[in-house]
């Protein structure tokens, strides 16, 4: 099996990780940090905006499985991409909305995306469109966090609308099991 891999953020990654997790196809999600200019940054330091990353997944899937083109299509509809540096009550740069992309066809596809798609919004789309230079995985406690931590109210209030949203909208997208 040939894989290819994306890297989305768009708020929490405890909550971007639960949506994308949902997906046939996507074989791994590793959260973690960037479009940054610290190596190696904490989730302290990244919390105090003191490196520039972004809180964002990133994904293996199985092109075969599921397009690159679906998966974006999840993106923009799990997050509001509209809000600057802003996802709900979460706050700060490294809550923005932003797709790293990996080579030159990823970051042609979601231009073309956006462009499609932002007339239907009330706002333009503020997503940040960038190369991917550097992904860091996030700490060991914030993998599976949501699995590892169902009970946590910030996960109880945030990741099921995320969840049913993408049941609404992507239902040919989701796991069989």
């Amino acid at each position: 099996m040939m894989t290819e891999q994306a890297t989305f953020a768009g708020g929490c990654f405890w909550c971007t990780e639960s949506v994308f997790k949902q997906i046939n196809g996507v074989t791994d999600v590793v959260s973690g940090y960037a479009g940054g200019h610290v190596a190696d940054p904490s989730y302290e330091a990244v919390c105090r905006e003191e490196t520039g990353h972004a809180e964002c997944v990133q994904l293996t899937y199985d092109p075969e499985e599921v397009s690159y083109e679906d998966l974006l299509a999840v993106h923009f509809t799990t997050h509001t991409p509209t809000t600057k540096d802003r996802e709900g009550n979460d706050v700060g740069t490294q809550y923005r909305s932003a797709v790293f992309y990996h080579d030159e066809a990823q970051r042609e596809t979601v231009e073309a995306l956006i462009e499609e798609i932002e007339p239907g919004y009330d706002s333009d789309i503020v997503t940040e469109v960038e190369p991917l230079e550097t992904f860091y995985p996030a700490e060991e406690y914030h993998q599976d966090y949501f699995e590892k931590n169902p009970d946590q109210s910030y996960c109880q209030l945030t990741i099921p609308p995320k969840i049913e949203k993408l049941e609404e909208t992507h239902e040919e997208l989701l796991r069989a099991d």
